[in-house]
């Protein structure tokens, strides 16, 4: 069992302090970020960045459906840490400034099953959650 790391990033038309403060706001924004892989999201205490807990299920694919609890952390500025109660995942999202725009990126990362079907999600799943990412990068993008 290895560990499965998935990640993706985009450059955002907007100031990091902006977008901070947007991907951080789960109670209003981060419902709007949120594609078609996404059911039953809610923010259960808090809703802005360090000590908001929330759940949703992300359906990855048609058989694959994850039931996420994750409560917030912020280890330093700009970072907001999203740990799974139910699982290893854990996702990282990271703005900084890159110029007058925003770097943001999004990495998950959680123990990978053995065996071969250990090998297969190591090999599709990441490019698989890199696509739903692009998906919620493309929708901050829009709302900036």
């Amino acid at each position: 069992m290895g560990k499965v790391t998935a990640t993706a990033e985009r450059t955002i038309d907007a100031p990091a302090d902006k977008v901070r403060a947007l991907v951080a706001d789960y109670a209003e924004t981060r419902p709007k970020l949120l594609t078609e892989h996404y059911r039953d999201y809610e923010v259960t205490e808090g809703g802005v960045g360090a000590g908001t807990k929330a759940g949703w299920k992300l359906q990855a694919t048609s058989k694959r459906v994850r039931d996420v609890k994750a409560t917030v952390s912020e280890p330093k500025p700009g970072t907001l840490v999203e740990t799974d109660a139910n699982s290893s995942m854990v996702t990282t999202w990271t703005v900084s400034e890159a110029g007058e725009k925003s770097l943001v990126r999004i990495e998950t990362s959680w123990d990978g099953a053995g065996g071969i079907g250990g090998f297969f999600e190591k090999t599709f799943a990441p490019g698989g959650l890199k696509k739903i990412y692009d998906g919620v990068l493309g929708k901050l993008a829009e709302i900036v």
